[in-house]
């Protein structure tokens, strides 16, 4: 008779970001990821990825046994900026007067999580804000 204690199953995390101003996928956004054990415990990055043409994250890294709590942070800025960019090519005429803004040039969002739970965590976007919420 063997006595094994299995470990607890690991979350694991995947986001998508549409940028709603647009009613398309945000692609090339840059997304880290960290986590920690506990509410208390340092933050330790695990590394990142970045949207494709769909605007989903599918390859975030695993997370460590005992994760409490995971941190995605998005790097917006550069996304709105190059889109702002495009935009000026296509349409020149159009030009605003000002230099480009943004609202939001990063956006961090936290949550806990359960040990064998899948956490799909989409972003929607604008220039000026954003929503998140706990997807399936």
């Amino acid at each position: 008779m063997s006595t094994s204690t299995a470990a607890a199953p690991s979350s694991s995390v995947s986001t998508h970001i549409l940028d709603t101003s647009a009613g398309r996928p945000a692609e090339a956004v840059s997304v880290r990821l960290a986590a920690r054990c506990g509410r208390d415990a340092p933050w330790q990055e695990l590394g990142g990825s970045a949207t494709d043409a769909d605007g989903r994250c599918k390859d975030l890294p695993a997370l460590p046994e005992g994760t409490t709590h995971v941190r995605l942070d998005f790097e917006v800025e550069a996304y709105f900026e190059k889109k702002q960019a495009d935009a000026q090519q296509d349409a020149p005429a159009n030009r605003d007067s000002g230099a480009a803004e943004v609202f939001f040039p990063e956006v961090a969002i936290t949550f806990a999580v359960s040990p064998g739970e899948h956490y799909h965590v989409p972003l929607l976007l604008n220039p000026f804000g954003y929503s998140v919420y706990r997807g399936s």
